[in-house]
């Protein structure tokens, strides 16, 4: 008997616990593509294996796909899918590879009996010019690119690495260089320094850098560096602390508030109410990991609940399964939420 006959494990989306052993070969047209989407050291196939319960084998532009059929069936889409990808010139992750089993998962779940021509499913995504096409890697990701799209106004609650901040600054670097916006706007609260800014050496842009770095960071991902620094000087990126935004009308611009659970109501209000004609917001925030005094109310927390079902603001919450960032960090995430938040930092949230 074959190693591919004795594997019992199913795929995770596999809609019947048995499934009949197939076999699959693939060959793509192109070597150095097929290498690319079998990643180095072939960590992709790896990852694929791992998934969708099946065992692949590649060599040059050949790969053979064994297990369950279904599995099997979805392991080719994915190879399939991947190669389209990278024809397309655009590089893989293995964040990537997950979110391309997550689609094609749904497309099964959408047409169990098989797929008609043209309805195949594909998560939205957010192009810039430093990294082409970002596409959405989970069901979360691609309803967040949505509402991103459709609201002037959307909130993101969720915990660390589920992709919050980083594609709010995509989509916000987006908007810049189709020249929807004229402006970048970067705000978080220092609640660590007590707002107290002052007390930190250097000048403005100094004192924030510290809280803003996340910020940063995915921003650096979306753009050239020299583009950013020229932004900054023109003032078509700024970097705002939330206490210097009070009095302000914001035109044309997209403004972005990161960690937001660490915002009073009185805050979160006066920033809500900063959005002028033109402009587009988005508030990102984790509710498990409030940092205010104990018995203090989060403005992210209060906001959504007053403004859910207001007509033009988008909200979605992302949840442990829906990290991106590592493995390991979405097993983290999940062991946190199941043994639940702390009695203070759940009273400061309330």
């Amino acid at each position: 008997m074959s190693r591919a006959d004795t594997r019992t494990t199913p795929a995770p989306q596999a809609r019947h616990v048995l499934s009949p052993p197939a076999e699959l070969r693939l060959a793509f047209d192109d070597n150095k593509l097929a290498s690319e989407v079998f990643g180095q050291y072939d960590q992709n196939i790896a990852k694929i294996e791992h998934r969708l319960g099946v065992i692949a084998s590649a060599s040059g532009n050949h790969v053979v796909i064994k297990g369950p059929a279904e599995a099997c069936g979805r392991a080719r889409r994915v190879f399939e899918s991947l190669y389209e990808r990278v024809r397309q010139g655009q590089a893989i992750t293995l964040g990537d590879v997950d979110g391309t089993i997550a689609e094609i998962g749904l497309q099964g779940t959408l047409f169990p009996a098989g797929e008609p021509e043209g309805a195949r499913v594909h998560f939205d995504q957010i192009a810039t010019r430093k990294r082409g096409g970002v596409r959405a890697r989970n069901l979360a990701q691609d309803t967040y690119l949505k509402l991103l799209k459709r609201h002037e106004l959307v909130f993101a609650e969720g915990p660390a690495g589920t992709g919050k901040t980083w594609l709010a600054v995509g989509q916000a670097v987006s908007l810049l260089e189709q020249g929807v916006v004229d402006r970048l706007i970067l705000s978080r609260p220092a609640v660590e320094a007590g707002e107290r800014l002052g007390f930190l050496p250097g000048d403005m842009r100094e004192k924030v850098d510290p809280y803003l770095r996340p910020v940063y960071d995915a921003l650096y991902d979306f753009m050239d560096g020299r583009a950013v620094e020229r932004g900054m000087q023109t003032g078509m990126i700024e970097v705002a602390p939330l206490a210097f935004m009070r009095g302000r009308t914001l035109t044309r611009a997209i403004v972005l508030l990161d960690e937001a659970q660490n915002t009073t109501s009185m805050q979160m209000k006066m920033f809500l109410t900063r959005l002028g004609e033109g402009s587009r917001m988005i508030v990102t925030g984790d509710p498990s990991q409030i940092d205010l005094p104990p018995g203090q109310k989060s403005g992210l927390v209060e906001a959504v609940r007053l403004l859910s079902g207001v007509e033009g603001i988008g909200h979605v919450r992302f949840s442990g399964a829906d990290v991106v960032r590592h493995d390991l960090v979405r097993r983290i995430v999940a062991a946190y939420e199941g043994a639940g938040n702390p009695p203070e930092r759940n009273a400061a949230g309330s």
